[in-house]
């Protein structure tokens, strides 16, 4: 068998993931498009993510976020992307690596990306406490669709977010 020289595994993973940074500043810069909204899962122990501690302890492997409507101040870099997200009612300010990332799911478009997280590197992350509440920010009401595919919505007025495992979505 030939061996690869020039990598096509590693320029097609650089590739999509521009994809992925892509598609994030934009919703940075203009909000979602749309119905468009997205899960991202990400190893939760890979270096350079940084979670609080009780997040971690929640899902020590990893974890998946939906940024859709409750989600603020997305900040897209050349190699991560930041963003404020509440759970339970608690504001949290997570730090994800797009080396971290192990998929992307639009399901308003049936569009998806999977990575290959076998060579990222492990380590104690990086824990954050949790994020003060933000002082001005407007969340919209969850629409009916959203509310029917949640498996459990969160608590009245508390502006939580779901985390789900993308394998719900996967057809069998």
């Amino acid at each position: 068998m030939a061996t690869d020289h020039i990598r096509y595994d590693v320029l097609a993973r650089d590739a999509l993931r521009g994809v992925l940074r892509k598609v994030l500043t934009d919703a940075a810069s203009h909000g979602l498009p749309g119905e468009h909204h997205f899960f991202i899962t990400f190893v939760s122990k890979a270096e350079g993510v940084k979670i609080s501690a009780r997040l971690l302890a929640q899902y020590p492997e990893e974890m998946t976020i939906i940024l859709q409507h409750q989600f603020w101040d997305l900040t897209v870099l050349e190699d991560r992307f930041e963003v404020g997200l509440s759970f339970g009612g608690i504001p949290e300010r997570l730090v994800v690596p797009f080396s971290a990332i192990k998929s992307f799911l639009d399901p308003s478009v049936k569009f998806g990306l999977q990575f290959d997280t076998s060579d990222v590197a492990e380590i104690a992350p990086e824990t954050l406490p949790a994020a003060p509440a933000p002082s001005a920010v407007a969340v919209p009401e969850p629409t009916a669709e959203t509310a029917e595919s949640a498996e459990e919505p969160p608590p009245p007025n508390q502006g939580g977010a779901e985390v789900v495992r993308l394998d719900r979505f996967r057809k069998k």
